[in-house]
């Protein structure tokens, strides 16, 4: 994504929401290294689901190896042909790849000046790209920070329709071990920002 050089002044609480996208956004792209799997078992949690799925990850966390995730990583998201999940809203709203959800995301995308990076080839609507772009409308990596109804809006156009059940899935996944507790944490994150949404537009 292309991102301004500045960033504005958020509240406490809003750069913690972007902080767990960002962070979901860099696990669902990409295996973590060494340093993003040390930095994820200093996790602490508390006692709300989300803080017990974060425990529970930190916990995997501190006893995974780069390797044996890279391979977990590949078998689920990459595979040979595909992986065993395929993290799109297209596909898990439609059943197809590159259909309406893509296009849709597209448009609210230009209205709001993101634009695919260079170097990225992956369609827009995968659960890593929409997790990056959140945290970016949040705190204002687009150019401006996104009011909570635009936030609203495209959490319930793009990633509320499909986001919890793509983390089930996840979570159940046979290739799954460090990315089940992966999909724990998203699972109650999407449940927190879908019953917060809701009660703000009230």
């Amino acid at each position: 994504m292309n991102v301004a050089t500045t960033l504005p002044d958020i509240t406490d609480e809003d750069r913690l929401r972007a902080d767990l996208y960002n962070y979901l956004g860099l696990m669902l792209a990409a295996p973590p290294d060494q340093i993003l799997l040390d930095q994820t078992a200093a996790l602490k949690g508390d006692d709300t689901d989300l803080g017990q799925a974060i425990k529970g990850l930190a916990r995997v966390a501190k006893v995974s190896k780069p390797n044996a995730v890279r391979s977990e990583f590949n078998a689920l998201f990459i595979g040979l042909g595909r992986g065993e999940l395929l993290p799109y809203a297209s596909y898990y709203l439609t059943g197809f790849l590159n259909e309406k959800p893509l296009a849709n995301l597209r448009a609210t995308m230009a209205n709001f000046g993101m634009a695919r990076a260079d170097d990225v080839f992956e369609p827009e609507d995968n659960i890593a790209s929409l997790m990056e772009m959140m945290a970016g409308m949040i705190v204002g990596r687009f150019g401006r920070v996104a009011t909570l109804q635009e936030q609203n809006e495209f959490f319930n156009a793009h990633i509320g329709t499909w986001s919890t059940h793509y983390f089930t899935d996840l979570q159940a996944a046979k290739s799954s071990v460090l990315y089940a507790s992966v999909g724990a944490v998203g699972s109650a994150f999407m449940n927190i920002e879908r019953e917060a949404f809701r009660m703000t537009a009230n």
